[in-house]
């Protein structure tokens, strides 16, 4: 072949195979405008915060195609209405707490945290290596969403009480600001759980209305200015020993991504996923020291008390897992997860953690 025919040849195979990925390319990059709704005030910029940091993320992993504009609470729906949203097109996406939706079913507060269940890494460990995604996968169809792991805020306090707990008694009557699947083991003790967004929890606690309220731990339950209006805070959360967050996807628009752009999502909530944990770690002891220094009583839950509400929530497990099919795999899949856990626990994590807060310098 002729060096001017090989150069003609080369030049209508190079238009044809630009012709070709052009189109292809934009078929995998589209300019994408979508909203999430989250269930946090903008004041909480590690929870709210998430939401920011996730968007911008896509947003450079696309060259700015994919914009993900971020409402708080209120903004569009109320906090505790985010899987509504979601679930009917309102809006693409939302980043909530999945045990606030146990109305609808109360399978949803095992995918976030349930009393005595597992902690931070353990949540981890059971969706990235375990049965957690598959399951959730396999639930999150029937309210028409996509979910993925966004957050953890490691083991909560176990809230501000404006009297002492010494007793399990003591919950009795007590009209508390409480989350998820606690709620429905504290009632068996007598206490009156009550579903509250967090901006509204101070003015419920101030006025009187609710006696004691349990939001995250010391760097959020600061901002939201808890101590002023109660004076005991106990620990642990034992409802919460890791409480994951999530971000929820219409499973329409979620089937309609380039596959580039569904990976682009799952690594970027991943990404968040870390870094929320990383927050709550490094902020909460400062915070914790500001709090008892303005007056804010330390108080542990006595060992009657765990023990009661120990007893408490298998009940309330046992009883619904009879009823509940979905309610019963997930958790029997968490049992024999959280048990195995803790047998390396109890080998090496807890043995070097107890031994290190032993022998720390005291300030």
């Amino acid at each position: 072949m002729k060096r001017r025919e090989f150069i003609k040849t080369a030049g209508l195979g190079l238009a044809a195979s630009t012709a070709v990925a052009a189109p292809a390319i934009a078929q995998s990059m589209p300019e994408l405008k979508w909203r999430l709704t989250a269930s946090w005030p903008k004041s909480l910029d590690t929870l709210y915060g998430s939401c920011e940091l996730f968007a911008k993320y896509v947003s450079e992993a696309t060259d700015g195609k994919f914009q993900i504009q971020v409402f708080a609470a209120g903004e569009i729906v109320p906090g505790l209405q985010t899987l509504d949203a979601v679930q009917n097109g309102t809006v693409e996406m939302g980043h909530t707490a999945l045990y606030y939706y146990i109305g609808k079913d109360p399978t949803w507060a095992l995918f976030c945290a349930t009393p005595f269940g597992l902690n931070t890494r353990q949540q981890n460990a059971w969706y990235y290596d375990g049965e957690g995604q598959k399951l959730i996968d396999d639930f999150g169809k029937k309210f028409n969403t996509y979910n993925l792991l966004m957050g953890n805020t490691g083991a909560q306090m176990g809230g501000w009480f404006s009297k002492e707990i010494k007793e399990p008694g003591d919950f009795s009557g007590l009209k508390m600001r409480i989350g998820g699947w606690a709620g429905k083991t504290l009632q068996k003790l007598g206490l009156v759980p009550q579903q509250i967004a967090g901006g509204d929890i101070y003015p419920a606690l101030e006025k009187g209305t609710i006696d004691a309220a349990e939001w995250v731990g010391p760097y959020d339950d600061e901002k939201l200015g808890f101590y002023k209006v109660a004076k005991y805070y106990y620990y642990p959360g034992w409802w919460e020993g890791g409480t994951t967050n999530h971000t929820q996807v219409n499973l329409e628009k979620w089937n309609q991504l380039p596959k580039n752009y569904q990976a682009i999502l799952k690594a970027a909530a991943g990404a968040v996923n870390v870094e929320q944990t990383a927050r709550y770690d490094a902020r909460n002891p400062a915070a914790l020291k500001r709090l008892v220094a303005n007056g804010t009583q330390l108080r542990p839950f006595p060992q009657a008390v765990m023990e009661a509400c120990l007893k408490a929530s298998n009940e309330v497990n046992a009883e619904t897992s009879a009823a509940n099919p979905d309610f019963k795999k997930v958790w029997d899949s968490i049992q024999a997860f959280r048990n195995d856990e803790y047998l390396w626990w109890q080998v090496a994590e807890y043995t070097y953690d107890t031994f290190m807060i032993r022998t720390r310098p005291r300030a």
